[in-house]
């Protein structure tokens, strides 16, 4: 199991290190930038970050599924860690809240990924924005460090994500809270979308059943537990076909079978 678990861990490093090196456009043709095009442009999980203040386009790569920084009830002075920080656009959006007394770290294990969120910190000149390199089961970080904890369609990437959310327990101070957008499912998917690797690495497949992701946050500790928004995520034909048959696509449209977008708040007390 120990084994499988790091397999599934190098192959979403190996995909998540080239798509540090595509364009915003590129991804969303993908799910979730998994490198899986679609013939028509569709923006698969990511919602819409450009009105938010602290929006840098140069860190936004489209592999989000939700505007976790949007409802984490952050305020200036905080501590923010942000879990799967990618090229930093949470990051550069809480440090705009936050403010020059507040400090931002990203956490993540890609090493293209941190060198692109280091080159943006860099050119918008901010000295209280840092990225680690770490396994978000396992952080580089003291514990009771931060007021906030964000994370945008990452712990859907883990094996265990009861560790991780352990570990944001660890880091979260007292009476701090953590608001994460993910990706969760309604029902079981057909077999070959589940089993597939590709689709692991392109957030569907690493995704559990929403009642049972809630029930990881309360035994983690978490109190105070919310689904902030809901969504559910529309995947085109063009990318089913690829792992199931027509029979089995349509077979999925006319059942209650989903694949979910939810932003949790849950609270440290």
């Amino acid at each position: 199991m120990k084994q499988n678990e790091e397999n599934l861990k190098e192959l979403v490093k190996e995909k998540y290190g080239m798509i540090a090196n595509q364009e915003k456009e590129q991804n969303l043709t993908s799910c979730c930038g998994c490198g899986t095009s679609c013939d028509t442009t569709y923006t698969i999980m990511a919602d819409d970050y450009s009105d938010l203040e602290g929006y840098n386009p140069d860190a936004d790569l489209g592999l989000g599924c939700g505007l976790p920084t949007e409802y984490a009830q952050m305020k200036e002075g905080d501590t923010i860690i942000d879990l799967g920080s990618g090229a930093g656009n949470d990051c550069f959006v809480a440090r705009a809240v936050v403010g020059e007394k507040g400090r931002v770290i990203g956490v993540d294990f890609t090493e293209k990924m941190l060198e692109r969120a280091r080159e943006n910190a860099q050119k918008l000149g901010y000295n209280n924005v840092e990225f680690v390199q770490g396994d978000i089961e396992n952080m580089p970080l003291d514990a009771e460090i931060a007021d906030v904890v964000v994370s945008n369609c990452v712990l859907n990437l883990v094996p265990n994500k009861e560790n991780v959310l352990k570990e944001t327990y660890r880091v979260l101070k007292k009476g701090g809270h953590f608001s994460i957008s993910d990706i969760v499912l309604r029902g079981n998917l057909p077999e070959g979308l589940q089993k597939e690797a590709e689709m692991y690495a392109g957030c569907v497949s690493g995704a559990i059943q929403k009642d049972e992701y809630l029930a990881l946050i309360e035994k983690a500790g978490f109190t105070n537990i919310k689904v902030q928004k809901q969504k559910k995520i529309f995947l085109p034909d063009s990318i089913l076909e690829q792992y199931i048959s027509k029979e089995q696509i349509q077979e999925f449209r006319d059942s209650k079978i989903g694949i979910l977008s939810v932003t949790v708040y849950a609270e440290k007390i």
